[in-house]
C-alpha cells in the first residue's frame, strides 16, 4: 500500500491546517473531490501540475486510513 505519510502533511500555516500534498496547497479533499466528480488520476494531474500520480494514491491512501480508524455513522 502507498505510504502516503511521507507525502500528506498538516500543518496550521498552510489551507488552515487541512491535510495538504508536501509542497503545495493542494489540499486532500480537492483531489478526492475531483475523483468524486470522475475524473481520472491523470486528468487531477494534469488540471493540477504540481501532482503526480502518486501524489493522488497518496491522498487515496489517506482517506481509506482515516475511514479504517472513524467509527461512520449510518448514512439517512
Amino acid at each position: 500500500m502507498n505510504n502516503w505519510q511521507e507525502q500528506i502533511e498538516i500543518n496550521p500555516k498552510v489551507c488552515h491546517g487541512k491535510p495538504c500534498i508536501k509542497g503545495t496547497r493542494i489540499m486532500v479533499s480537492v483531489i478526492l473531490d475531483n475523483l468524486a466528480e470522475g475524473l481520472t488520476l491523470e486528468e487531477i494531474v494534469e488540471d493540477y501540475p504540481p501532482l503526480t500520480v502518486d501524489n493522488v494514491r497518496s491522498a487515496i491512501a489517506y482517506a481509506a486510513a482515516l475511514v479504517r480508524e472513524e467509527e461512520l455513522l449510518p448514512l439517512r
